[in-house]
């Protein structure tokens, strides 16, 4: 495969998708919806909750979705939930985490 194809392939969005859609939704459909959001989420049915918070864009409940993914050990899903919500502290923290490792990892190799 050549180079130029492996480009064409790669969605326009990226692979971590770090923004939102505005929906425009009555105040009274998105209390609806997170509380069904939050419903899933205690039920432990994430990927239904997940949609739900994204479509609202529930920082709260994406927050809570980033923590879920982390004792999941998906931390770039998680880090993503973090970017989505908005959430300065946590995604500060796990940029240094992130920055920690490639530190590592380059005295690694010398």
């Amino acid at each position: 495969m050549k180079y130029k194809d492996v480009l064409q392939r790669i969605p326009k969005e990226g692979f971590l998708r770090l923004t939102l859609p505005e929906i425009a939704l009555p105040g009274d459909k998105r209390i609806a919806l997170i509380r069904k959001g939050n419903e899933l989420f205690n039920r432990g049915e994430y990927e239904l909750a997940k949609k739900i918070f994204l479509s609202t864009n529930y920082a709260d409940g994406l927050v809570r979705l980033g923590d879920r993914l982390i004792k999941d050990k998906k931390p770039l899903e998680a880090f993503r939930m973090y970017w989505l919500a908005r959430h300065e502290k946590k995604r500060e923290l796990f940029i240094r985490k992130m920055s920690s490792i490639i530190k590592h990892w380059l005295h690694e190799e010398r």
